[in-house]
């Protein structure tokens, strides 16, 4: 039923991107059977969540099957003299693979065998196709919302202390070796997230099911959530509405003439100079900066990697923990997000997290009152920037400890709900009809 509503929102998406003129998520993913891929990394690692349903000698010649196809394909490029100037040079031959186990799975498994087959293709493809309905999004926030409310989260920022401009200003201070450290952990977090799934994943093929809850469905579920709070809450980003789109590129030498600069930004002045306290209004923005930065779905994803992370054995947990810190500092160092758009995202992954965790295990008292009460804190930001940020950069000391203490809030809930959940040393867990192991 799930794959079956995720399939309906992609088709949904494809009809809505086509009445704008834009190219949808599954056309994205067809173009990309033949031509050179956005995301090579991104398709071996949707690749790799597939394997985890087939033997180690299956998992091999895939891996080899892919190679190859991708080696094909460049002499074939090479000898038609075809340079690959965007998207990557690889990664077709992943996609050719996940798509021959879906053939596969139809016509020569049956039983249980088929449908753990189909499950994990089903998983790659739904990585993959998140990836492109997230691109769809962005797209179409920039067509259809004109007007955006940047003013407002840049006056709410001041209670925080504008950490964007404070923290672009060190990572420009740092020079290209910084920015190209971010810029690596900021571009391959659904890489890093494969990895964590993985681990999660790995007991599949003896088991013969996924677990209930894991690492891939997080990110599904705040990937196909979050861009809706972008239709209600438009916002670019500071270094696109305090500057010209390029301050911190040009820094650093890595900014391409092909991207897009942003339009009718309110003044140049991230990082250097924090906006001044004054009454926000609606401001017009182009038709192409995506109006993606309320919450910071960034922040979101690595906050469940974190979250995940913490069953794992001891790199695991480092890992998960440095992508945190880096994508944090990454977001406002880059001038993406104000430092508010990551106290919502935080709020909003803990929700998400709270209702798939209850929706798993069954939805009992602790678990509803948790999302409701995230639910409620993420609403109640959302409220405030909108129409109190004025009184919030008024009364930083008041309304910066309260913002703060509105997040810890929900973080402590969460904790306090898992370590609920968890059975006592020496109890035996509730019988259920299908035990699943625990993973956060």
């Amino acid at each position: 039923m799930a794959g079956a509503a995720v399939l309906g929102f992609l088709v949904a998406l494809e009809f809505a991107a086509h009445r704008y003129g834009l190219p949808g998520p599954i056309t994205s993913q067809v173009r990309e059977v033949i031509f050179p891929p956005k995301s090579g990394p991104l398709l071996y690692a949707s690749m790799a969540l597939m394997l985890v349903v087939l033997t180690w000698r299956q998992r091999f010649i895939a891996v080899g099957v892919a190679i190859g196809i991708d080696v094909a394909f460049g002499l074939v490029r090479w000898a038609m003299d075809v340079k690959v100037t965007e998207g990557h040079p690889f990664g077709n031959g992943a996609l050719w693979v996940i798509l021959g186990y879906a053939v596969i799975a139809v016509t020569r498994r049956s039983g249980p065998e088929r449908v753990l087959l189909l499950k994990g293709v089903g998983l790659a493809l739904l990585l993959v196709a998140g990836r492109k309905a997230g691109d769809t999004w962005l797209l179409i926030t920039s067509t259809t919302r004109p007007v955006v409310l940047d003013q407002y989260v840049a006056t709410a920022d001041h209670a925080l202390g504008n950490p964007s401009w404070v923290m672009g200003r060190i990572v420009t201070a740092t020079g290209s070796i910084g920015f190209n450290v971010l810029d690596f952990v900021y571009g391959q977090l659904a890489v890093a997230a494969v990895l964590v799934a993985l681990y999660q994943l790995r007991n599949v093929a003896a088991e013969g099911r996924f677990p209930g809850h894991h690492l891939v469905r997080s990110f599904l579920a705040i990937g196909l959530l979050g861009p809706g709070i972008y239709m209600i809450f438009p916002v670019v980003g500071p270094i696109f509405a305090y500057g010209d789109g390029t301050e911190h590129w040009a820094a650093v030498s890595l900014w391409s003439e092909s991207h897009s600069t942003a339009q009718w930004a309110v003044a140049d002045l991230w990082p250097g100079t924090p906006p001044p306290i004054t009454a926000p209004h609606h401001m017009p923005f182009d038709g192409i900066t995506p109006r993606n930065c309320m919450p910071s779905l960034h922040t979101a994803w690595a906050v469940a990697l974190f979250i995940h992370s913490r069953k794992g054995p001891r790199f695991l947990r480092f890992a998960g923990t440095f992508w945190l810190i880096a994508t944090l500092c990454a977001t406002l160092g880059f001038g993406y997000h104000y430092g508010v758009d990551l106290v919502a995202g935080v709020v909003f992954t803990l929700t998400i997290e709270a209702a798939l965790r209850s929706f798993d295990r069954g939805w009992d008292r602790s678990g509803v009152r948790l999302v409701a009460y995230g639910a409620t804190v993420f609403t109640a930001l959302l409220v405030s920037y909108r129409h109190l940020s004025l009184e919030m950069a008024e009364h930083p000391w008041l309304s910066g400890p309260l913002l703060l203490l509105a997040m810890g809030s929900v973080i402590y809930g969460y904790v306090r709900t898992v370590a609920r959940a968890q059975p006592e040393p020496g109890t035996a867990p509730a019988q259920r009809s299908e035990p699943q192991p625990e993973l956060i």
